[in-house]
């Protein structure tokens, strides 16, 4: 009996124990499945996070944006009663009493008059008015411009020489291609439609047929920027602007990912050089300046040996390549618009209102923006220190916060939770931030470099890509020659025409006073 007993015991502490090892086991696996839960919420909630995202709120350009998200927005903001821009309430949208407007008016030397019919019937009561006594006249004025096609010949004279008897002929005109060759305008019409109208050869040359009734070929718009591109080679464009801007106190780049076909490869391997095609836009914050340059990738070296002759204060985003360059530069200014979306992105995690901080350094960072303009219209050379060392402080406090309660939030993402990452980034880089509170002439954004990369985006996004690096460049070097001169007020015709002739517009260059012996 006791050893039945025994067994039955033993038995019994088998099954047991296979029980237990069985919910161990169950425990473990349930663990596991809420882990993966966990993660799982983690990842939904970043990918919804990355799908909200638009031009507010990260680098995304307003061009890939959603249809209706910008109109999203605005109610967005009417519902909340906040907008980018305080206006009052009385204000009505368009031009505002005082605007110049951009309209036409009336031509008082017009190129023709011609007499209309008179009206049939009256405007009030309909009765007609065949028979009515005048009573004066207004007028009305068409704008348009008339196409059609000119053909100069021009007669180059040969003289014999008294000497040898060689006959010479005059040389044709400057700009002159050949026997027969397309003018200036056929050649500006087929730049500009390549160059900002970012339509492919083939299609340009269709368009120019179509509206200027000439059937050029796709060759010969091609031809035409390669023309362009060499005058302005030929005269030195690159180095001329380069010591133009080399000048300046303060530059704004940027640089912006595009598409090449074919890139570039090493002459003595064949290799494909590494790297993903770029264009780098550095311009004047007044824009006047423009200079977009094409570089085979984004690494540090390309970008800092293009900005190797300036020494003045820069304005960037965040991109860490830039930091090499502090050693050599008077000063780099991070764009605030930046920070701001960064900022914005980080309001919008939650929950609730833990991110908080993150929308009172964008309060903080426009009001310090606010109070340098302010200072700037007084005529003051900084801030007032004590309202300076208040907002400081704030902005630390507040990137602080960031820091601490986000160091062990959970994130599914690649690398900290962004608020850990962004008030470890405010921190770090604060110096550079609120550089153009202690530097009055540095805008606080480089918007002005930005809007100038709309062009390449814009170019790839109706084009596709460009077939060569080298294609990229000329593109580069046409586009800069022309938003430049036309921001010296110079006409794009003026400009390519000048060009062709070999006199194309360089930016004024310093002078340099010789050092007396």
């Amino acid at each position: 009996m006791a050893g039945e007993q025994r067994e039955l015991l033993a038995r019994l502490r088998a099954v047991v124990e296979a029980k237990d090892a069985e919910a161990a086991v169950l425990r473990a696996e349930l663990d596991a499945a809420r882990e993966r839960e966990r993660r799982l919420e983690l990842r939904i909630a970043e990918l919804e996070r990355r799908l909200r995202m638009d031009s507010s709120d990260s680098g995304t350009p307003s061009s890939k944006e959603q249809i209706g998200a910008r109109e999203r927005r605005r109610a967005e903001r009417r519902s909340r009663d906040v907008s980018e821009r305080e206006r009052r309430k009385d204000r009505k949208p368009g031009g505002q009493p005082g605007h110049p407007g951009r309209g036409l008016s009336r031509d008082p030397d017009p190129d023709e008059r011609r007499a209309a019919d008179p009206p049939v019937q009256c405007r009030r009561c309909g009765a007609g008015l065949d028979g009515a006594a005048g009573a004066g006249s207004s007028w009305a004025q068409v704008w348009d411009v008339r196409i059609f096609r000119h053909v100069i010949e021009y007669l180059l004279p040969k003289l014999e020489c008294r000497c040898c008897g060689t006959v010479t002929t005059a040389a044709a005109p400057a700009g002159q291609a050949g026997t027969v060759c397309y003018g200036p305008l056929l050649n500006a019409a087929a730049i500009l439609l390549a160059a900002y109208g970012n339509v492919p050869p083939e299609r340009a040359a269709r368009l120019a047929g179509m509206l200027l009734r000439m059937p050029v070929s796709a060759g010969f718009i091609d031809k035409a920027a390669a023309r362009l591109n060499g005058r302005l080679q030929d005269a030195g464009f690159d180095d001329a602007m380069c010591a133009a801007l080399a000048e300046e106190p303060v530059l704004a780049a940027d640089e912006s990912p595009v598409n090449v076909l074919a890139p570039d490869t090493d002459p003595g391997t064949g290799a494909v050089v590494p790297g993903a095609a770029q264009v780098m836009v550095i311009r004047t914050p007044a824009e006047k300046l423009v200079w977009l340059q094409a570089m085979t990738s984004r690494r540090a070296e390309p970008i800092t040996t293009l900005l190797s002759f300036f020494t003045g204060f820069l304005i960037v985003d965040g991109y860490s390549a830039y930091q090499q360059l502090s050693g050599q530069l008077a000063g780099i200014q991070q764009c605030c618009q930046h920070v701001i979306r960064r900022c914005r992105a980080v309001t919008r995690l939650g929950p609730g209102s833990l991110q908080s901080w993150a929308a009172d350094v964008i309060t903080i960072l426009r009001e310090a923006r606010q109070a340098a303009g302010d200072a700037r219209n007084r005529g003051q050379p900084a801030l007032d220190p004590d309202l300076l060392t208040s907002l400081r402080e704030r902005y630390d406090t507040a990137a602080a916060f960031g820091i601490t309660h986000n160091r062990l939030r959970d994130w599914d993402g690649d690398g900290n939770h962004p608020g850990y990452a962004l008030g470890c980034w405010l921190r770090e880089h604060a110096d550079q931030v609120w550089l153009f509170t202690r530097e009055l002439d540095v805008e606080w954004t480089s918007n002005s470099a930005e809007r100038a990369v709309k062009g390449p985006k814009r170019h790839q996004a109706v084009s596709g890509y460009w077939h060569t690096q080298s294609t990229l460049g000329r593109w580069c070097r046409i586009r800069s020659y022309l938003d430049s001169a036309a921001n010296h007020d110079i006409t794009a015709l003026e400009a390519i025409r000048n060009a062709l002739a070999g006199k194309p517009w360089l930016p004024a260059t310093p002078t340099v006073t010789p050092v007396a012996a």
